[in-house]
């Protein structure tokens, strides 16, 4: 009996010794970093190896955010035959799923840990990458499929909300500006390396065949109806279904169409069309379908210089991510660890009863929900605000500049919130901001009447981009000081605000692609823009920024 109980004893020491084995891989036994003979003996090694490897993974988490937003310009050349708003809402959805994906991500950090959390999550942004990569490949793919799959590259969009409170736990204080604004700046590189690789990637053989992707020449179009008859142009609109023909006028600015009714006063579309302008008739078919243009522009002119081709592998724009995601899943399970700070759910909520949780959300949509919506909405302003001018410029060569110019400044200016204090660099955001958005709508930027105002356009919504960066340094070097009486609130405070600006993608893509619909121009949206940074600006100067304020940071 003694022998028996004796074995049983040493088989419940050994799984309990197995038990603690397998926890010491995921959680270390103690962390503290404002301790500073800890911090240089073992803190720092540690703390900066987890901030490498998570950043790695953030940028692909960025990357893998935006992808719908730079294949999404390439669809219709495709052949798929979505609207302007099913493109908007394909580059809006992310924003929408990354924001809710955020408000689940600010509150699993203290339950599973860094370890478990961002390796599961890169292994999570396979999805989108293996599904939209087959889903473009075939033109019959349903608008319903892409909008699944948009929702899923919210997956990336989601992880910053736990890997940034991660990373502002692993710092002290005197760093944590210098290490978020790294952390948060490199990964925001991510949206401008989805935009910059995309266009190389294209012509690179990864898996399946090529796609054909037609694109109409503006100036092109409008030689084409000049040396062609108005009877030619109204026979071949004519032999057009009436829902193709409704469409192609839908592109027609409402008052240059109400003014062609009233004086053909005819409802017949084959009417109203032939007697378009000249230059309003190009654009209509230059801002169709491309293969439908195509087809209507052969009708006319088979020898028309107006259509271009070229093969593309579009899927590779999707499938590039899928080993360097592997590669990350496995380095971040062999070599993260996770700080024990254990609370429930029902225990982090106590976030919300603070009012500085609140006005920390509203400075930082204005600014990364400004720099993430720009992102996503920058390329699809340039084709349908300047598209269908001639010689009209190709929106990925100039969309990967932003992104780029707002993640540099992030990381650069996170040196300098360290310094001076990160209300400050808010408060001059805003005013960025503000000036940017007047210009646009005073110059006529967003309302452009010809291709000479666009260097000046790209020029402000770049200067747009760096004032972000530098909010958004300023933003993350403050949350830890208004909330430094309790380090695990001021990383879920990170992580909420990081999730509601999140919608910026979407707040901006569906606003943005309204007001085109709706007149042609995003004037009122840039005037909501500018109602909205005066109060977030004075809510930050007032509580954070001003003399004797309430929490000067």
């Amino acid at each position: 009996m003694g022998t028996y109980l004796e074995k049983l004893e040493a088989e419940r020491e050994n799984e309990s010794n197995e038990t603690q084995k397998e926890l010491s891989k995921t959680w270390l036994k103690e962390w503290e970093p404002e301790n500073e003979e800890f911090w240089k003996k073992t803190g720092s090694k540690i703390a900066w190896k987890t901030l490498t490897i998570t950043t790695l993974s953030l940028i692909l988490s960025f990357a893998s955010w935006f992808m719908m937003s730079v294949i999404a310009v390439k669809l219709p050349g495709l052949g798929f035959p979505f609207s302007k708003d099913q493109l908007f809402w394909l580059v809006a959805i992310p924003g929408l799923a990354a924001g809710f994906l955020r408000i689940i991500h600010t509150f699993i950090l203290p339950i599973f840990g860094t370890r478990h959390v961002v390796t599961v999550a890169t292994l999570l942004k396979l999805i989108p990458a293996i599904g939209i990569g087959f889903a473009v490949m075939d033109t019959n793919t349903p608008f319903w499929v892409f909008v699944i799959l948009a929702i899923t590259t919210g997956f990336g969009g989601g992880d910053f909300s736990s890997f940034m409170p991660s990373t502002s736990l692993f710092f002290p204080k005197r760093l944590k500006g210098t290490a978020l604004g790294i952390q948060a700046g490199i990964g925001n590189f991510g949206v401008s390396l989805a935009q910059f690789i995309t266009p190389i990637i294209l012509s690179v053989s990864i898996y399946g065949t090529t796609s054909v992707f037609t694109s109409i020449d503006a100036k092109e179009t409008q030689n084409v109806l000049t040396d062609s008859t108005v009877e030619k142009q109204k026979e071949v609109f004519a032999a057009l279904d009436a829902k193709t023909q409704n469409k192609i006028l839908a592109t027609v600015k409402k008052p240059v169409l109400d003014s062609v009714i009233a004086a053909t006063k005819s409802n017949d579309n084959h009417e109203i069309f032939s007697a378009l302008p000249l230059n309003e008739k190009s654009k209509a078919i230059a801002n169709a379908n491309p293969k439908l243009a195509e087809k209507i522009l052969n009708k006319i002119s088979p020898k028309n210089e107006a259509v271009n081709k070229r093969n593309i592998y579009i899927q590779s724009a999707a499938f590039w991510y899928i080993g360097f995601l592997l590669v990350l899943a496995f380095i971040s399970w062999f070599f993260l660890k996770s700080i024990p700070m254990k609370a429930s759910i029902k225990e982090q909520m106590d976030i919300f009863k603070n009012k500085h949780t609140w006005y920390c959300t509203i400075t930082y949509l204005m600014t990364f929900g400004t720099f993430a919506g720009l992102s996503a909405a920058f390329p699809l302003m340039i084709k349908y605000l300047y598209g269908d001018f001639p010689d009209a410029p190709d929106p990925l060569v100039y969309a990967f500049y932003g992104p780029l110019i707002g993640s540099a400044s992030r990381v650069a200016f996170g040196f300098v919130a360290d310094k001076i204090g990160g209300a400050i660099l808010t408060t001059i955001t805003g005013i960025g901001i503000l000036t940017g958005a007047i210009i646009l709508i005073t110059q006529g930027l967003v309302s452009p009447t010809s291709m000479d105002q666009f260097p000046l356009f790209v020029g402000v919504i770049l200067a747009m981009f760096f004032f972000t960066g530098i909010g958004n340094a300023g933003t993350f070097r403050q949350f830890p000081i208004i909330f430094s009486e309790n380090q695990r609130q001021a990383a879920g405070v990170i992580g909420w605000t990081a999730a509601i600006a999140a919608f910026g993608p979407f707040i901006f893509s569906k606003l943005i692609g309204n007001n085109l619909s709706a007149n042609g121009t995003v004037n009122q949206f840039f005037i909501g823009l500018i109602l909205f940074t005066i109060l977030a600006t004075s809510i930050n100067w007032w509580f954070y920024n001003r003399k004797g304020c309430e929490r000067p940071s």
